[in-house]
């Protein structure tokens, strides 16, 4: 039976069709302030987190005056013969008890006197109920205390006992207190168990939000509400269905709820006769409370029935921002006196459920545009960080480490290339930023540094500088730092196999250069300004003897950035480990850099090693 929220009802509450409307959403605030019994609600360390209107109108106070104090502050003992600190230990220790045990703990009557407006106190005797509300894990979350006021029955009962009280007037008083007293107190107990029956239903939907807030997919998703769920709702099974493409359903079940040839995670039509089918296509709720009902509703779900013993069916839309994005279904082997409460409970979880359907579909959605971000970085890499050359007599070794796994590029950079007169150049770079931003400003830098070099054939001084004009001139609108080198072998030194390094530094860390016989030296000079600042700015060029065997190390900062260590400490240890490296292959020893930074890389790294050979020597060989 299909039974919609928005039908024509009768007065008795019934639909056109003699089905049960049931409420949308129950005011759980307004049921609290309505409520004719006095109730204070109170944290573990029994602090005053909140009280009804009755219980306001009982103690004559006002919920400002309350709220905040600890409850024995607000209501201290008045001391009496029999109780020395006028029942603050009888009413603390069945608070306490409530809290430390999970159960409801009730009072013997309890005379305790509540302060008067005009000063002193008032007598007063109550009928106390200390009741644990737990949380999904079992702790107690608020403690509340049921305060009867029994005052008059208390006196009349003393005064029915006195010997001018034992006349039939009395007698039949007596009857009528005590009558009473029985109804309500038959009434309290209904109450409480309504009460455990609300904490229960309320700490079964807090574990249900609170683990599909931990839900990271919708698989994780569909267990949840499937599993947990249905311990609410003491259902056999159920199934969670999202709308996919056009009229279709993506089926979650828990096993042993799958049509005939329906798999526990599997597409059906927008359009099938079962429950959860029609309620995701129509918004409505489907509530078939039996076996007859749940055969009537169409030959596919009586088959259903018949191959798996559901008998009772419950199905209710997941809806968000007013789209219909799927459904939520139970089934119970054994029809099962379904209340308004029930259903209440399965629509409630199905909106934590919708909630946590969108927030898992955006983290997916944007997870593919992370992948086609990465993608397109990736190829954006592959075509800039290229392999280097490896000249006559020059071994070259590179490495790039991003900084983020959802950007494979950004703006640090390492190149090697032949100029036409016959040198060799290194650069290393860094663009500011770690973005595909970052990627694209440190391609136009890095086209134009190839572009000028080949052109000008100068000086590393003189193509940074040539360079910084163009990024003016092309409004290249970016920072950035490098070291360009080149490797020069004069014609006199030809026979020998020694060489030069000539390198000029715009704002990067120093080069690190490692003789044959292992002492590893730091390029430290002046560096000139950043480029992208001031085209104008005179650069100078540095030139070191680089003979056969020896090791010239580049790198970027986010090689020897350290949290909670300067920048000069952090070259210092590159120095060293590269000390104790040096003379292992180029390859292996950007492999070794690498490594002992793993782990730890908050920032781009690329990273270009030269080993310069005899003329005589392999050059695969470790050793010159």
């Amino acid at each position: 039976m299909v039974r919609r929220a928005d039908g024509p009802v009768d007065g008795a509450g019934s639909d056109a069709t003699g089905a049960v409307q049931l409420p949308v959403d129950v005011d759980h605030a307004a049921v609290f302030a309505a409520l004719p019994t006095p109730y204070l609600v109170l944290t573990p360390d029994l602090v005053i987190a909140d009280a009804n209107p009755a219980y306001l109108a009982t103690t004559g106070r006002s919920l400002e005056e309350l709220v905040g104090r600890n409850v024995f502050d607000a209501f201290p003992g008045n001391p009496n013969d029999s109780d020395p600190d006028g029942g603050v230990g009888k009413v603390r220790a069945s608070l306490e008890r409530a809290r430390d045990t999970g159960r409801p703990h009730t009072m013997a009557v309890q005379e305790y006197d509540i302060p008067a407006t005009a000063g002193g106190y008032t007598k007063r005797f109550w009928s106390l109920i200390s009741v644990p509300v737990l949380d999904a894990s079992g702790r107690c979350r608020y403690v509340l205390q049921r305060a009867e006021d029994i005052t008059d029955y208390v006196r009349e009962q003393a005064q029915a006992a006195h010997p001018s009280g034992t006349g039939k007037k009395w007698q039949r008083r007596v009857l009528e207190v005590e009558s009473d007293l029985f109804a309500r107190a038959a009434e309290l107990r209904a109450s409480r168990e309504a009460e455990a029956e609300t904490a229960r239903r309320l700490a079964a939907l807090s574990g249900v939000a609170l683990a599909l807030g931990r839900a990271e997919t919708l698989d994780d998703l569909a267990r949840v509400v499937t599993e947990e769920g249905l311990v609410a709702l003491g259902a056999h099974g159920g199934a969670v269905a999202m709308c996919e493409g056009e009229g279709h359903l993506r089926l979650v079940l828990t096993e042993g709820m799958s049509p005939v040839g329906v798999g526990p995670d599997a597409l059906l039509p927008l359009d099938a006769p079962y429950p959860g089918c029609v309620a995701a296509r129509t918004g409505e709720r489907v509530v078939l409370a039996d076996r007859a009902s749940s055969e009537a509703f169409s030959p596919e779900l009586a088959e259903l029935v018949a191959t798996t013993g559901v008998q009772a069916w419950a199905a209710v839309p997941l809806e968000s921002g007013g789209r219909r994005i799927g459904s939520l279904s139970v089934g119970w082997t054994t029809p099962p006196a379904l209340a308004d409460a029930d259903v209440e409970l399965l629509v409630a979880m199905a909106a934590q459920a919708a909630q946590a359907l969108e927030r898992i579909r955006a983290r997916e959605a944007e997870q593919e545009r992370q992948a086609a971000v990465q993608g397109m970085a990736e190829a954006l890499q592959r075509s800039l960080l290229t392999e280097p050359p490896q000249p006559d007599r020059l071994e070259v070794a590179v490495r790039y480490v991003p900084a983020a796994s959802q950007a494979e590029v950004g703006g640090d950079w390492y190149d090697a290339f032949l100029i036409g007169d016959g040198r060799t150049a290194l650069v290393i770079g860094d663009v500011t930023g770690h973005d595909r931003h970052a990627a694209a400003a440190m391609a136009q830098v890095r086209n134009v540094l190839r572009g000028v070099a080949h052109c000008r054939q100068g000086s590393p001084a003189t193509v940074l500088t040539s360079l910084d004009q163009a990024m003016r001139d092309l409004a290249v609108d970016t920072l950035a730092t490098a070291v360009l080198a080149t490797i020069e072998q004069p014609p006199e030194a030809a026979g020998g196999g020694v060489r030069l390094l000539r390198w000029s530094n715009a704002g990067h860390p120093p080069p690190l250069l490692v003789s044959p016989e292992g002492t590893v030296t730091l390029l430290e000079e002046e560096p000139d300004l950043l480029l992208g600042l001031d085209p104008s700015a005179p650069r100078t060029d540095h030139v070191h003897e680089l003979r056969p065997g020896a090791t010239v190390v580049l790198y970027t900062d986010g090689l020897v950035e350290r949290r909670g260590a300067t920048l000069d400490q952090g070259i210092d240890g590159l120095v060293e480990s590269v000390g104790g490296w040096g003379p292992l292959p180029v390859e292996e020893l950007c492999d070794r850099l690498l490594a002992e930074r793993s782990g730890a890389v908050e920032d781009d790294v690329a990273l270009l090693v030269l080993r310069a050979w005899p003329e005589e020597a392999p050059v695969s060989s470790p050793n010159p």
